[in-house]
């Protein structure tokens, strides 16, 4: 959740660090700091807050061209300037920025303050920079694999000495860690995005290895001393698209992404001529997968909501019983993995700890585990067996919303792709595809009238509770709904179903608790539309999301706004839509910081 980065160069590391760090904001964040090499000794400054608070702090021209820093996300101990990032040693010779939880750093910790070694801070990491200092005689990679052999738990983690002059060392297990490849330069950050703006060559790093690095060159290695090789790659987002350009917030560009981002997930993947989808990524032959008797679906957060939608349509086209579960539940539940259950893991990232952990334990059961992620050479995606990557381009806001869309597209075909091997005709198979294909369009038609929902959520932006109620596949829709208003808007919200709300939830319902209702054209329509007669029956506030000429909504609802006609199994994108934009407007009526929201981070890469 952390973020890190690394320099060595001829550039000014303060700038090349505070840059880097501007850029990594996304990722969630209470404090940073930096450590630079000033003439063989570390100047170290460290501040709560935003970037902007450091950046003041740290001198003009500040000397040095090797240096560390960090965004910290607090785990251990309060947001305070001592446990802000970069931790030292005693002597201060020796700094480490560390971007993950030491288990077992208590144990540690209790044993160097017998040995004599004083702490200044309440962190777990403050441990690395005192084990690293214990077994440093000249070598620093031989001292932080020493250090490394002791501990317990996640790390990325970047280390420098003040007399190893353009010098770090890198290591990773269980948090990312990139290689950034310049001109007689070199970066390591937890993010390509942290590096963009200088190198688009970069080098993944797997768990268990550590690298050493200075302006010229690399060399890797895992813990017992074997030499790794290492192959480079090249990043293909542009540093144009990092940038909010003519909107206000990343999540308001993020959401008019969505117009592009959809084709670019279909982008190459389908046949017209046998109205089927192509998906080579998942490495599977067609034999294998006609021998697939369920699929389950392992993802957190938003990618949980999106793979309980693409359980729905997986069940509906293909017929192939189908359920998503929550990760952080699901790998310490000790699974049973069946032979012929193909697993899916979702994750924007890549890099979500509880997903990537999910995945393993599976994968150690002798299951088949396919990713579907944004970010290329991320963690899950090269421990997968195969997958699909959605090429949404950088999400930067912590709010997600094309991400979303973009998952349940991937997903999408993989249902028709499964379908058309079984029993779904040509024709059918075409249809559904032409009405893919113009959601984009529906979506466009959406974001023109965006107005209509920003007068509704100023109207009701400060009510303290609200109710977003769905059924069959715009269920885990409203859920989804629920969760972007609580997260950016503050306001307390529950998803349900709305066949649900007579078991619990309607005792809820009052003047003061806006319900939101889901109202697709559908089989459930009729349902729904009962359910919120029930709640205005209760003097409750009904707001809809309904389709165009349903007017028999209108006579009910408080609040209306209308989607285009679609496909039944396609409402998903045409609902979650509005719901982003109501979540984005209520928040921004209230003034809180939708990109950044309170306790948040964009990358959950601790438990």
């Amino acid at each position: 959740m952390c973020g890190i980065v690394g320099y060595c160069g001829d550039k000014l590391a303060s700038e090349v660090l505070l840059s880097g760090l501007k850029r990594l904001e996304y990722r969630g964040y209470d404090s940073s700091g930096i450590s630079v090499n000033s003439g063989n000794k570390l100047s170290i400054i460290k501040k709560t807050g935003k970037i902007k608070n450091l950046r003041d702090a740290v001198p003009e021209n500040l000397p040095g061209h090797f240096g560390i820093g960090h965004t910290r996300w607090a785990t251990h101990g309060g947001v305070t300037d001592i446990n802000a990032h970069p931790h030292s040693d005693s002597s201060e010779k020796i700094a480490v920025v560390h971007n993950g939880i030491i288990e077992n750093y208590t144990g540690l910790k209790e044993k160097l303050l017998r040995e004599g070694y004083v702490f200044k801070s309440e962190t777990d990491s403050e441990v690395l920079a005192h084990l690293i200092s214990k077994f440093y005689e000249g070598d620093l990679e031989s001292a932080v694999k020493s250090a490394l052999s002791l501990v317990k738990g996640t790390y990325g983690i970047i280390v420098m000495h003040a007399d190893k002059d353009n010098e770090l060392i890198g290591a990773r297990n269980g948090s990312p860690l990139v290689l950034g490849i310049g001109d007689d330069e070199m970066f390591l950050a937890s993010d390509v995005s942290a590096i963009l703006a200088y190198t688009k060559q970069v080098v993944y790093f797997e768990d268990g290895e550590v690298v050493k690095v200075t302006s010229k060159g690399f060399t890797t290695s895992d813990l017992k001393n074997n030499r790794v090789s290492k192959d480079m790659e090249n990043i293909s987002w542009e540093l144009e698209e990092m940038e909010k350009g003519k909107f206000s917030t990343y999540m308001e560009k993020e959401i008019h992404e969505q117009v592009e981002s959809i084709p670019r997930a279909m982008k190459g993947r389908i046949n017209e001529d046998l109205a089927t989808a192509v998906l080579g990524g998942l490495n599977m032959t067609g034999r294998e997968l006609l021998d697939v008797e369920r699929v389950k679906i392992i993802a957190a957060g938003t990618s949980y909501y999106a793979g309980q939608v693409a359980s729905y349509i997986i069940e509906s086209l293909a017929r192939i019983p189908s359920s998503a579960e929550l990760a952080s539940e699901f790998r310490y539940r000790n699974p049973v993995v069946e032979k012929n259950t193909l697993y899916f893991a979702i994750s924007q990232s890549g890099e979500t700890i509880d997903t990537l952990f999910a995945l393993r334990e599976i994968k150690r059961k002798g299951g088949r585990v396919l990713g579907i992620c944004n970010v290329v050479g991320s963690t899950i995606p090269r421990e997968s067996d195969g997958g699909v990557y959605i090429h949404s381009g950088p999400e930067i806001s912590v709010a997600s919303t094309k991400a979303f869309t973009s998952q349940i597209t991937a997903l999408y075909l993989f249902a028709i792709h499964m379908a058309r091997m079984r029993d779904m005709s040509q024709s059918s198979g075409a249809a559904f595809l032409k009405d893919l294909n113009i959601i984009p369009e529906a979506i466009t038609d959406i974001l023109n009238r965006k107005a209509e929902l920003q007068k509704i959520a100023e109207k009701y932006a400060h009510y303290p509770n609200f109710l977003f109620l769905g059924r069959g596949i715009n269920c885990p829709v409203a859920m989804e709904g629920a969760l972007k208003l609580k997260e950016v808007s503050y306001i307390h919200a529950e998803g349900y179903s709305a066949a649900e709300i007579k078991h619990g939830p309607i005792a809820l319902i009052n003047e003061k608790t806006p319900s939101m209702f889901l109202v697709p054209d559908d089989h459930m329509r009729e349902k729904i539309v009962s359910n919120m007669k029930e709640v205005k029956a209760r003097n409750g506030k009904v707001l809809a999301i309904a389709v165009k000429g349903d007017k028999e909504v209108e006579d009910i609802a408080d609040e209306v706004f209308y989607v285009s006609k679609t496909h039944e199994n396609l409402y998903p994108y045409l609902m979650v839509v509005p719901l982003q934009l109501f979540s984005y407007f209520c928040a921004m009526e209230l003034h809180r910081d939708v990109d950044q929201p309170r306790n948040l981070a964009k990358s959950v890469t601790v438990e």
